[in-house]
């Protein structure tokens, strides 16, 4: 697995986030999303900072978690 991909299940899990709230508000298709958390492909750089506003806007204290990991 990636380890953005790592990451971002890692924070998804312990702050309640469901991939498929910060999917629609990063304007992603789930099935992209999905195989990013099970490591089938790793998201571009550009997509790792908009998991980190996306996380942001929901929790800061998660897109913190994220950058951390």
């Amino acid at each position: 697995m990636s380890k953005a991909g790592n990451a971002l299940k890692q924070v998804l899990e312990t702050y309640g986030i469901t991939q498929y709230q910060l999917s629609a508000i990063m304007g992603v298709n789930r099935s992209n999303f999905s195989r990013w958390l099970r490591g089938e492909r790793d998201p571009l750089a550009e997509v790792i900072v908009d998991m980190y506003w996306a996380l942001r806007s929901v929790n800061p204290n998660a897109a913190r978690e994220f950058v951390r990991l």
